[in-house]
């Protein structure tokens, strides 16, 4: 093989310039095997604990919306079934706003009220033999922020929703971005300099017939140091992101616990459905100032189509632990990211110590021969390091890696 690019040698060699080509594609395998073995654990808690959140939210919301449509079915009756419907819409809105859909809690929360106030004046404020018109209702919707049926109770419920849904809302997201970054860095695009690195590290012996020879610990670590000074650029906001999110997991607490907003949320419609009922007669006169006189239409009053038995099973089981679920859920999360902080930082040192070279005092390969031990300078993480590595040239940074570092860096200030 005298047209050998990478594996050339002084002496006879076994290698044709095709077997060269062959262990060039084997070699860029291998290292993106071991690197994604490397990651599979990480990357397994943190999809895991993405997708039991999710679910322990889509949990959440549907128990918070059973019981505000078991508050209509047992205390107003009359107006449940028109009610159950805005009630439906306002959870779906927090699931909408939770899972990332850009919806304003402020929005969503008045629109819930201004809704329910047409229904709240027809059946409980001025209740008449006939249901008003669509009209009328619509003027009353309109009017609602004006004349304030239900006290500061919808101010309170927005600035409730706000602060628990959205560090939820927040963590959900750096969790699917945690998943984003391990995904960009086990499918890692290796330059030319590198990919001919990796070859002449671990298959450039094979063609002198030293199939057993493994690298030296110093040749190793300059090699996947310089293939990898790009990700090693990451561990500086891996540390950030991680530490971040300890943050985060600790504030959700008392008015930030998602748990405790939304399973009360039914304790503040009912406060809201109190006081308009306590001012009916003052209300009455401001809505015939502002809509006039009520237009009626005739009655239809369907009863109570919500059907409390299909869901409570396992409702109930999920509300007896779920007071514990959540916060020590986030706590024995966050523990166990913990230990994956300096990931990005020692990834090299963790590839050539556990995987690639061979282990102290042994003969080893340093790239040219079987030697005792490797004499050139072995050189540090990161591109900054890279210019006197003698085995890898290192030009400047991927704007993969670049882009995944910004979305790290704006989820950390989010």
């Amino acid at each position: 093989g005298v047209d050998l690019q990478v594996c050339t040698s002084k002496n006879p060699t076994c290698c044709t310039k095709k077997m060269e080509e062959r262990y060039q594609t084997a070699a860029k395998q291998d290292i993106q095997q071991v690197l994604q073995t490397s990651s599979a654990t990480l990357k397994f808690l943190i999809s895991h604990n993405a997708a039991a959140f999710q679910e322990t939210f889509e949990m959440l919301i549907r128990l918070a919306e059973n019981y505000t449509s078991t508050l209509f079915c047992n205390a107003y009756r009359n107006m449940a079934a028109e009610a159950t419907v805005h009630v439906q819409e306002f959870f779906t809105d927090i699931g909408l706003f939770l899972f990332g859909t850009d919806v304003s809690t402020e929005e969503f929360v008045n629109r819930f009220f201004d809704t329910l106030f047409p229904v709240v004046y027809n059946h409980v404020i001025n209740p008449g033999s006939t249901d008003i018109s669509l009209e009328y209702a619509e003027c009353l919707r309109m009017a609602r922020r004006d004349i304030r049926p239900f006290g500061n109770i919808p101010r309170k419920a927005i600035g409730q929703m706000g602060r628990a849904l959205l560090p939820s809302r927040t963590f959900l997201q750096a969790l699917n971005l945690g998943i984003e970054v391990i995904n960009t860095t086990d499918h890692l695009h290796f330059s030319k300099d590198c990919s001919r690195a990796l070859l002449r590290m671990q298959y450039c012996p094979h063609c002198q017939g030293l199939t057993l020879s493994k690298p030296c610990m110093g040749y190793c670590l300059n090699i996947i140091r310089g293939c990898l000074a790009d990700v090693a650029e990451v561990d500086l906001h891996w540390r950030g992101y991680i530490q971040s999110l300890e943050e985060l997991s600790r504030a959700m607490n008392g008015a930030y616990d998602i748990e405790h907003v939304l399973l009360n949320f039914h304790s503040l419609v009912n406060d809201a459905l109190g006081q308009a009922q306590s001012n009916g007669p003052e209300l009455s006169e401001q809505v015939n100032k502002i809509c006039g006189p009520p237009v009626r239409k005739p009655k239809e009053s369907p009863g109570c189509s919500f059907d409390q038995s299909k869901d409570n099973q396992g409702l109930k089981m999920f509300s007896r632990d779920s007071e514990e679920t959540l916060a020590n859920r986030r706590k024995e999360f966050i523990s166990h990211l913990r230990l994956y902080r300096a990931f990005y930082g020692g990834l090299a040192d963790q590839l050539c110590g556990k995987e690639l070279a061979a282990a102290d005092g042994l003969p080893c390969w340093n790239g040219e021969d079987v030697v005792t031990s490797y004499t050139h300078r072995v050189v540090g993480s990161g591109i900054k390091a890279q210019s006197a590595n003698p085995e890898v040239k290192v030009k400047g940074t991927d704007p993969v890696i670049s882009q995944i570092i910004d979305k790290l860096k704006h989820v950390i200030q989010v």
